[in-house]
């Protein structure tokens, strides 16, 4: 019986509700207090301080759906399995369950929740590393062969190894397949080898649907789970965070062994209809259908499909990002709504979908969203205008840009052309590739690759600079900072007004950063009064109170929270002042500031005064109605 997405992510929900775990809300799209990465990019990204010890306010059993966003996979996109934006399904176990729970619960929910058929399901598991004395994961293989058996299903296991073997040996007839570290094993850092003494990892085992489509040999001789044919679609993933590696080289067993389970809400959607495409499950159901309406062209025409996808993934992937504060712009992550809406209004005119439509499609998203994630209800109106705002920005560029390639396309268009076109005036290749060949010119699409992988690797090499240490080191001047963060965050509101809301932030050792909702460029009376409420807040020496309490009541007393983010039941506050209140007495009403938080700060805003005077070293503009803030301590 096939599900929706829907219907899959609350059985999914309630499923492990059942089994003890507390539902905890999808963190934000914008990791918080997390400099290493621009995005949440996985189901474990937001959990990763409590599978590396930190106790979670819920329990040691938690689950949820996470939002996702993966911008490297922009390209990808177009094929029928790729999209940017997707929902994790993830459920945790912090020292509590291990291996016999997880891969139980996790084949009962397949089976006979979303009723997917045993015959179509293959796993793999860790082969062993040799030469980092780390065993081979025979206690996952003999868990698989047991529910497999009771389902009537004799489980054969092969050792494959490598990917690149795979293609050479093939299936074997096999049901259970052991590969190696590339494959199968987990920690932030890769392979075992590659791990620094005191990381932790450990095994996956990993869950593939058959389709049993004929295997395509432009891939390799053979096929095997792992093969790119599209016959093996990867539903689920459960990592056993199991080791960690000593000073000598050698791993041992944690104190604490954790479960991270991460499944695909769209793609087990998919399987579940039978289908390898993700694009046909019922969240883009609707849009495919306002799609063909708008423009007189059919999703399952051969020639249009790609175009679909596109436009499909990419105006999903903005309605979920501007829901989180992130408005398109020429750098961080406003670089990528712009360029995913960009690359929509191109698809869009590949479909003759017509001018200013794509704010119909967000619309649509919206309201098959909306009783599941309340933020885009609640900022429909903010979505819908940054999506159409953009749109007609792009069609004027695109008009300068069309003159500009008039001028270059009278031969063959170079590489470093091409990129100019891309960088300077939005001109996706392939678009430029087209008008090209339309004239009878070739362009250079190895010289545009080089172009744009120099392009990337500045882009990189910026990002590490830009968000280098932060909050995640917890230093001393970190901290430091991070407490200012939050006087200043109130001044601003003192100043400017109760429509201030924090929209981004980023501390290191050296400054702070916060992006905040304002329309207008800052005076300089208002930002030297914002610098004297600090200052002042600092002199004066209020206590910074931490509470945990029912989100309620946080909510209450107007404690500040994360733009479009969902908390669990009970959160983590901090408070700053009044004076003489304690962690006993924190007289909540009465404080200067109240955030949800999660630390960390000090414990007297008069530490601050060894540092050094709060001074606003820079107020410029972040994106469409979003102005930034620079400021130091010295």
């Amino acid at each position: 019986m096939s599900k929706t997405a829907h219907e899959i992510r609350s059985a999914y929900l309630a499923f492990m509700k059942e089994r003890e775990h507390a539902v905890i809300p999808s963190s934000s799209l914008v990791p918080q207090n997390d400099p290493t990465t621009l995005f949440t990019g996985s189901g474990m990204q937001p959990l990763v301080p409590y599978l590396l010890g930190k106790d979670h306010a819920e329990g040691k059993r938690l689950v949820d759906s996470q939002k996702c966003f993966r911008s490297m996979d922009i390209e990808e996109v177009g094929d029928n399995r790729h999209t940017t934006f997707f929902e994790m399904l993830g459920n945790w176990s912090l020292g509590d369950y291990f291996k016999q729970e997880q891969l139980t619960w996790f084949f009962e929910f397949l089976t006979d929740i979303v009723g997917l058929d045993p015959q179509h399901l293959y796993v793999t598991a860790f082969i062993g590393d040799e030469k980092n004395s780390v065993p081979k994961d025979e206690h996952s293989v003999q868990i698989w062969k047991e529910l497999f058996s009771a389902k009537g299903i004799d489980a054969r296991d092969v050792e494959i190894g490598s990917e690149e073997n795979g293609y050479t040996v093939g299936m074997q007839g096999g049901r259970i397949f052991y590969y190696d570290a590339k494959k199968n094993w987990w920690s932030r850092s890769g392979t075992p080898d590659k791990m620094p003494a005191g990381e932790p990892g450990g095994p996956d085992s990993e869950v593939f649907y058959d389709f049993g489509t004929p295997h395509d040999p432009k891939w390799g001789k053979e096929c095997h789970p792992n093969c790119d044919c599209g016959r093996f679609l990867e539903i689920g993933n459960s990592v056993f965070m199991q080791y960690i590696k000593n000073a000598d080289g050698t791993f041992a067993l944690l104190p604490k062994q954790n479960v991270d389970f991460g499944g695909g809400l769209e793609r087990i959607a998919a399987v579940s209809n039978g289908t390898s495409d993700v694009f046909k499950i019922d969240v883009f159901s609707a849009a495919i259908a306002e799609i063909e309406t708008l423009s007189g062209t059919k999703y399952d025409d051969a020639k249009y499909t790609h175009a679909f996808r596109v436009i499909l993934d990419h105006v999903r992937a903005s309605v979920f990002l501007i829901a989180d504060g992130v408005h398109p712009a020429n750098s961080d992550q406003g670089y990528f709504v712009r360029r995913l809406l960009r690359r929509s209004v191109r698809f869009a005119d590949v479909l003759g979908l017509g001018e200013n439509n794509l704010s119909t499609i967000a619309r649509i998203f919206i309201e098959s969203y909306n009783t599941t994630y309340n933020e885009l209800n609640t900022y429909s109106v903010l979505i819908m205008n940054a999506i159409e705002t953009e749109e007609k920005n792009f069609r004027q560029t695109l008009e300068r840009g069309m003159k500009e390639f008039e001028r270059l396309a009278t031969s063959n268009i170079s590489g470093d052309n091409a990129f100019i076109l891309f960088s300077t005036y939005g001109f996706p290749f392939e678009m430029t590739v087209e008008l090209a060949n339309e004239k009878g010119f070739s362009v250079d699409e190895a010289g545009f690759r080089t172009e744009m992988e120099k392009h990337q690797e500045l882009s990189r090499s910026g990002s590490e600079q830009k968000f280098k240490g932060g909050l995640a080191d917890a230093s001393e001047a970190t901290t430091r900072l991070h407490t200012a963060h939050h006087l200043l965050l109130k001044a601003l509101q003192t100043v400017l007004g109760p429509h201030v809301h924090q929209r981004g932030s980023n501390i290191t050792s050296e400054r702070l950063r916060i992006d905040f909702s304002h329309g207008e460029k800052m005076t300089d009376e208002q930002k030297k009064e914002v610098e004297r409420i600090v200052n002042e807040g600092i002199k004066v020496g209020l206590p910074v109170i931490h509470s945990t309490m029912p989100k309620e009541d946080a909510e209450k007393l107007n404690a500040e929270h994360e733009f479009g983010a969902k908390y669990p039941d009970s959160v983590s506050v901090y408070s700053i002042g009044p004076v003489g209140a304690t962690e006993n007495d924190p007289h909540h009403s009465e404080a200067l500031s109240i955030e949800f938080c999660g630390g960390p700060h000090v414990g007297n805003t008069s530490e601050l005064a060894s540092t050094g005077t709060f001074k606003i070293q820079k107020e410029e503009a972040s994106s469409q109605g979003v102005r930034r803030i620079k400021a130091i301590l010295a």
